[in-house]
């Protein structure tokens, strides 16, 4: 079905489907209309216009986790048993609920620590 068809579904007769299809297409080329608005009634429609802009800005904030002790517990337990090995010559807590790097006889390695979802 054409943009023709459709507007006369509407109720238009050929001549005004045909006058709006034209229309329409001087409005896409930024042309000037006799039917245009007055200099007031444009700024107020600019004004709205941006006002509809600047309420859909979207303010992601990032998710808060709550606390999880035991993976702390689990973490702070690998450091005393691994940060204080003679051999260790570096230990980082990367991420104090997750990860620890550490270098152990000239080898870095990490742990990952992670609890699958049941």
């Amino acid at each position: 079905m054409t943009q023709l068809e459709k507007l006369m579904k509407l109720g238009m007769t050929e001549a005004e489907a045909k006058q709006v299809i034209e229309d329409d297409k001087r409005i896409d080329r930024g042309e000037k209309m006799d039917f245009d608005l007055t200099a007031e009634q444009e700024k107020a429609t600019r004004k709205y216009r941006q006002a509809d802009r600047k309420e859909t800005v979207y303010k992601f904030q990032p998710r808060e986790r709550k606390a999880n002790e035991d993976k702390r517990h689990l973490i702070h337990l690998l450091e005393i048993a691994i940060g204080y090995n003679p051999d260790v010559s570096s230990f980082e807590v990367t991420n104090p609920e997750r990860q620890v790097e550490f270098v152990y006889n000239g080898v870095r390695y990490r742990i990952v620590l992670s609890a699958p979802r049941k």
